[in-house]
């Protein structure tokens, strides 16, 4: 039993950074697009998890550049500020 759990971690893994690859915003994943990342991480998927979670990533930068506006006035704190 044992000798198969670095392949169940490895399994996790790789589950776990394709469904995150998949929900990440796409003007938020960095270095690569979305799919590229995919294709990585399923073909590599030790190497391409760690890259995936260290290098691709959305991040809090990311995340800050590529903030949406608000949709309506009464949603945009500035504006109601204004009032």
């Amino acid at each position: 039993m044992i000798r198969y759990l670095p392949i169940i971690i490895v399994a996790l893994l790789t589950i776990y950074c394709v469904v995150e690859v998949a929900q990440a915003r796409p003007l938020e994943v960095r270095r690569m697009p979305r799919w590229l990342w995919a294709t990585i991480i399923i073909c590599l998927p030790l190497a391409g998890a760690v890259c995936w979670l260290f290098f691709g990533r959305p991040n809090a930068e990311s995340r800050r550049r590529f903030q949406q506006r608000p949709k309506a006035p009464d949603d945009d704190v500035d504006f109601l500020r204004g009032l």
